[in-house]
């Protein structure tokens, strides 16, 4: 376990659930995808270094997943992220968390 935060440190995070609306390849990287999550009232690209993962990217179209979206936007090979995919870890594969039912895109995490 990491060390603990206070309530007031979680309460500055703001995670949404965002569906994924496309997934491709990022050229020139062996590890990264490009997401496309909208999130109702805005729309937001989100790179992460998982390509080794998914062989079928048509598969993750429509997933709806938690985002952290107030993170600092970062750029990898010229794409800027604003964003990041919260997942566990299993063996160091990610496991998507997904919604247990739909719920509308932007909905928050607490």
């Amino acid at each position: 376990m990491k060390n603990q935060i206070t309530f007031e440190d979680f309460a500055k995070l703001d995670i949404r659930i965002g569906q994924i609306t496309s997934v491709e390849v990022v050229e020139d990287a062996d590890k990264l995808l490009r997401f496309e999550f909208d999130f109702g009232s805005e729309k937001r690209q989100i790179i992460a270094g998982m390509r080794s993962f998914f062989s079928d990217l048509t598969t993750l179209k429509g997933k709806k997943l938690p985002v952290l979206c107030n993170i600092e936007p970062r750029t990898f090979r010229g794409q800027t992220s604003h964003g990041m995919i919260v997942a566990a870890d299993d063996n160091g594969t990610p496991v998507f968390l997904q919604p247990e039912h739909d719920l509308p895109n932007g909905s928050i995490v607490k």
